[in-house]
């Protein structure tokens, strides 16, 4: 049974620690969040190469498996139409780099020996957006931690967001100095 927004699951996902930092590359910005997980590199891979996985938590959901470099389409939704993607690196269990539209996202994971630290590079054009992305990673990042843990939760895209604390999260994020300029 899939779980739906309630105080407790709320609470939880809005607890979910990450770090994140804000830097300007070559005229665009790359957000970095980091969120430790109980989980190993090779399995946590999975459900960031695998759309059956994907689909359980993330915003983009591919129309194949993220194992190889090369174009693929995503989708948020069903109903949506589909983004141009592309995988530019896949070296399993250890980095993945794919384009969303013009937006980068570069996955990294690292052995902590009781699980993993996984760091998300989000790379964009505006960086009045900053507080948006870092309130959507946040829940997604949270969302995909618990499913990692056995949970049966929703997976959080569009307007759901707000019944998760997105507009406090944002807020919070855009406010915060650990998303400033660094």
């Amino acid at each position: 049974m899939i779980v739906q927004a309630n105080d407790s699951v709320l609470a939880e996902i809005q607890a979910q620690p990450a770090q994140a930092t804000l830097t300007e590359v070559a005229d665009r910005w790359v957000l970095k969040m980091t969120r430790m997980l109980r989980h190993p590199p090779e399995r946590v891979w999975t459900y960031l190469t695998e759309p059956r996985l994907l689909s359980k938590w993330s915003p983009f959901v591919p129309n194949r498996a993220l194992d190889a470099a090369g174009p693929a389409r995503s989708r948020e939704t069903p109903e949506q139409g589909s983004v141009d993607a592309e995988v530019l690196v896949s070296d399993p269990p250890r980095e993945l780099v794919h384009r969303w539209g013009a937006q980068v996202l570069r996955w990294t994971l690292t052995s902590t020996g009781t699980g993993s630290r996984l760091t998300l590079e989000h790379t964009f054009d505006e960086r009045t957006e900053t507080g948006s992305y870092a309130g959507g990673w946040h829940i997604v990042l949270a969302v995909l931690a618990v499913v990692l843990d056995g949970s049966q939760v929703e997976r959080v895209v569009g307007k759901r967001a707000l019944d998760y604390g997105w507009s406090d999260l944002k807020d919070r994020y855009e406010a915060s100095s650990s998303v400033a300029r660094s």
